[in-house]
């Protein structure tokens, strides 16, 4: 909607976790070179955690396009699955052929042989599980049990948990002291610092196709990591709504105003209040878009 006017190709503050708008900052990079370190390694187990929306979905989605042509990934991004049901998601990401009903034994088998079968050809096999969080207690300890497969060289399969802090305690629990002392590699994702944060809006402005020399203001970046505490998503969602009020207003720089308007409305929104639904002048700009309607394709698409 307001992509010809500031001369962009495509929305670039959508939250949609996509893996050419990585961004490198110290955290996030330095989490991806511990992840690569890890799975060269051969580690049985490795930890991501982090806040909701530091970006640990895309995380983990840059990892595995980083890793080559010597890994094969399996990504469950729900794993609040039983045991059981866990093991079927993991063999149907191996492209395991199973019979209709298979017993436990049999599944099991399945899943041993493929995974022979891909170290065979000199590939190493890595699960990734976003919002470990969630994943119960006793389909933990089968994957334990899964990463005791291995050769006289190295495991069979190694698994990296991507999830929110309470993972942390979840893993505290004594039933399940084993699997905690197995993982070797870990790395806590933290929100973005202030300059980063700077870097970080010129980095998607600059994927998305801008050309111009600075679109948020210093004030605009300032209110920004108030704002939003250097989480992206939040970043994400206050500078779209900052974009769309400039856009309205016909102007070309994103001012402080603007991200101050957009995050009283965000946090109005977010806390479910009627104040939400009536700081931002989204009525009046409805006009203004449906006149812009033709020209969105690109935003309706994404």
């Amino acid at each position: 909607m307001y992509g010809a006017h500031f001369g962009l190709r495509e929305a670039p503050f959508g939250i949609t976790p996509d893996t050419s708008y990585f961004f490198g900052s110290p955290g996030s990079q330095e989490a991806l070179n511990t992840l690569l370190v890890a799975a060269r390694n051969g580690e049985g187990f490795i930890k991501i955690t982090g806040e909701v929306g530091t970006g640990k979905t895309l995380l983990c989605r840059k990892f595995m396009a980083t890793l080559g042509e010597g890994f094969v990934t399996a990504y469950i991004p729900n794993p609040f699955l039983e045991a059981r049901t866990l093991m079927l998601a993991l063999a149907d990401e191996l492209e395991i052929v199973l019979e209709k009903d298979v017993d436990q034994h049999r599944l099991l088998k399945s899943i041993t042989e493929r995974l022979l079968e891909l170290a065979g050809q000199g590939k190493r096999v890595l699960l990734c599980l976003d919002e470990a969080q969630a994943i119960p207690v006793e389909s933990l300890e089968a994957l334990r049990l899964l990463t005791n497969l291995e050769t006289e060289k190295r495991k069979l399969l190694q698994i990296v948990l991507f999830g929110q802090p309470e993972l942390n305690r979840k893993l505290e629990l004594e039933s399940i002291r084993q699997l905690a002392q197995r993982i070797t590699f870990h790395y806590h994702l933290g929100p973005l610092s202030r300059d980063d944060l700077d870097f970080y809006v010129a980095h998607r402005l600059r994927v998305a196709g801008f050309a111009g020399a600075r679109l948020f203001s210093g004030g605009a970046i300032a209110k920004l990591y108030k704002a939003s505490g250097g989480v992206p998503r939040l970043v994400n969602v206050l500078a779209h709504k900052a974009l769309m009020l400039c856009y309205g207003e016909g102007g070309h720089a994103v001012t402080r105003a603007h991200v101050d308007a957009a995050a009283r409305d965000t946090l109005a929104t977010s806390a479910g209040g009627r104040r939400g639904r009536r700081l931002l002048p989204w009525a009046a700009l409805g006009a203004l878009l449906a006149g812009a309607a033709a020209s969105v394709g690109w935003v309706i698409t994404r």
